[in-house]
């Protein structure tokens, strides 16, 4: 049986918590770090070298921080999942990371455990965000504070059910488990919903649907 080793970038300016991030990673057996950078001056050179499947960003970075490499990175690769870090709960910066095209949003307080279930659940195509996060990202949404947006999209009944609970936090096994179907069930009507949507996570998919009232 192939397991497939997850390919993870760093990019944090403080250089200890890049090396500490570092050997976390490579220690797990199924992960490997590809490189660490001090922030996103040069992130499209850096992440093309790196070549990740994840990239791991602080939010607060000295010249280009983390919201605006993450809006680079999802435009010139957006099939690479971004995993944002900070050290508070800010609603702001949540939102921000979230509209830019974060996969997920954890806080650096975090237990290694948790960091790495995060990576490896944006991989598998889950949205990594605390309940307490998800919440503020739904408060954002209800007071109208995104973007307009006048696309007419139409989304199944079973499509919205599913959506409903990624919103909640749930993974795509909890789902299978809620809806009593199968992942390959479940996992092609994301797809579908992926497609309607025009995104490739997740986190974008809840976006988007938020934004334009499918829920």
């Amino acid at each position: 049986m192939n397991i497939t080793t997850i390919r993870v970038a760093v990019f944090d300016d403080n250089a200890y918590r890049r090396d500490s991030l570092s050997m976390l990673i490579n220690a797990s057996p199924h992960m490997t770090c590809t490189g660490t950078f001090f922030d996103c001056s040069n992130v499209i050179t850096d992440v093309r070298k790196a070549d990740p499947d994840v990239v791991l960003m602080d939010i607060d970075m000295p010249n280009v921080n983390g919201i605006e490499g993450v809006k680079i990175i999802k435009v010139n690769f957006p099939k690479i999942q971004v995993l944002m870090q900070t050290v508070y709960e800010d609603d702001n910066k949540i939102f921000a990371s979230i509209c830019a095209g974060a996969s997920g949003y954890i806080l650096k307080k975090s237990p290694p455990a948790q960091l790495l279930q995060a990576i490896e659940d944006v991989y598998n195509g889950d949205a990594a965000m605390t309940a307490s996060i998800a919440k503020k990202v739904l408060t954002a949404f209800q007071k109208n504070v995104f973007f307009e947006n006048n696309e007419e999209l139409e989304l199944t009944g079973r499509e919205k059910e599913i959506l409903n609970l990624l919103v909640k936090g749930y993974t795509r096994k909890m789902v299978a488990s809620a809806c009593n179907l199968s992942i390959h069930t479940v996992n092609t009507h994301i797809k579908n919903v992926y497609e309607k949507l025009q995104v490739n996570s997740v986190s974008e998919a809840v976006v988007k649907a938020l934004n334009q009232k499918l829920l």
